[in-house]
């Protein structure tokens, strides 16, 4: 059946009106950043074929990602750096970009839809939906715009680490990756907290690698 907006009406009932659906993408990646996304949709808003990112293919969430910055009310984009993840661990950096989300919402959101996460301390109520993206339209918005907006960024590192072939995997811990990791050591977006990064991290080897690719603050791309 697909998300539909039952959970939308009913916050609306409630009376709240900017209703904002936040999902993430990038949590299970050994490199890049995690991405979330904020969306805020008008009321008994159609958007057919939007579902949670994973069931949809590519060349249709790039033209899902279009229909939803044409049609929804609001858009905010979040971003938390691999170094935040390794400085705060991957649940609180995925926090922190969802903050930064909301935040950049231009449309101020009175209520908050989140898939599956807990987002403490919040001025405003918010509902964390276990497997929101296949249950509420806005938050299976959000989780097109986040995993759009991440694959494009993780393409742009491509271009910089184009030994990596992130424009493949995005960063998850496929076995090219793995095999491209070993061969060539982390470079400067790779996660050092992560198992398979923290592994080649202890070897000599390894530090010889990071020697010579070197792992300097990385380059950032606008967004």
């Amino acid at each position: 059946m697909g998300p539909t907006d039952e959970f939308e009406l009913e916050a609306r009932r409630r009376g709240y009106r900017c209703i904002a659906g936040v999902d993430e993408a990038g949590r299970g990646p050994l490199a890049g950043p995690v991405v979330a996304a904020a969306v805020i949709l008008p009321t008994r808003c159609r958007l057919v074929g939007v579902d949670d990112s994973k069931q949809v293919s590519e060349s249709e969430r790039s033209r899902l990602y279009e229909v939803i910055l044409r049609r929804a009310r609001g858009v905010g984009i979040g971003v938390a750096t691999e170094r935040e993840i390794d400085r705060l661990n991957i649940l609180e950096a995925t926090r922190l970009a969802m903050r930064r989300a909301l935040g950049s919402l231009t449309l101020a959101a009175d209520c908050i839809l989140i898939d599956a996460v807990v987002l403490p301390h919040l001025a405003i109520p918010s509902r964390s939906i276990i497997k929101g993206d296949t249950l509420s339209i806005s938050i299976a918005a959000a989780s097109i715009v986040a995993k759009v907006t991440r694959d494009r960024m993780m393409v742009e590192y491509h271009r910089i680490y184009p030994e990596y072939n992130f424009v493949a995997h995005k960063g998850y811990g496929t076995e090219e990756h793995l095999r491209r990791l070993t061969q060539h050591g982390p470079c400067a977006i790779h996660r050092r907290t992560f198992a398979p990064v923290a592994q080649l991290l202890g070897g000599s080897s390894e530090r010889a690698s990071l020697s010579r690719i070197g792992l300097g603050e990385p380059p950032r791309m606008n967004r």
